[in-house]
């Protein structure tokens, strides 16, 4: 009796405990379009294990929100969140609103919705704020 195939190792099996490890251990790949978009059930199960992540009510994107004491706190976050998303070439956009509250919006703007490289730049900013 032969055992189930394995599930891919290039990306995480939607909704197990390791999607937001596996994401985070990965590299995003340049996008200029023909990479599919990600429907919103499976970015849901991806998120299951990414609670700071929301997706939006269009499926085409996911957001993070965090209160800091202070502007110095939001641009400090901005800053270390400019690194990873530099280093990975996925850049998010970044909102301060009311000098304090940082919000993070992924998506992936060649394709209008959302690819693996949101979740991996998703996951990796999580490890910055554990």
């Amino acid at each position: 009796m032969s055992s189930p195939p394995s599930p891919s190792p290039s990306s995480p099996e939607p909704g197990s405990q390791s999607a937001a490890c596996d994401f985070s251990s990965k590299r995003c790949v340049p996008c200029e379009g023909g990479v599919p978009v990600i429907d919103a059930k499976q970015a849901a199960s991806y998120l299951v294990h990414m609670p700071n992540w929301h997706l939006s009510d269009d499926g085409k994107s996911i957001s993070w929100k965090k209160n800091t004491k202070n502007f110095v706190g939001a641009v400090e976050r901005i800053n270390r969140i400019a690194e990873v998303a530099e280093a990975e070439q996925h850049h998010p956009d970044l909102h301060i609103t009311g000098y304090r509250h940082l919000t993070v919006v992924l998506t992936t703007h060649a394709i209008d919705g959302l690819s693996e490289n949101d979740f991996i730049v998703a996951a990796k900013i999580d490890e910055l704020f554990q």
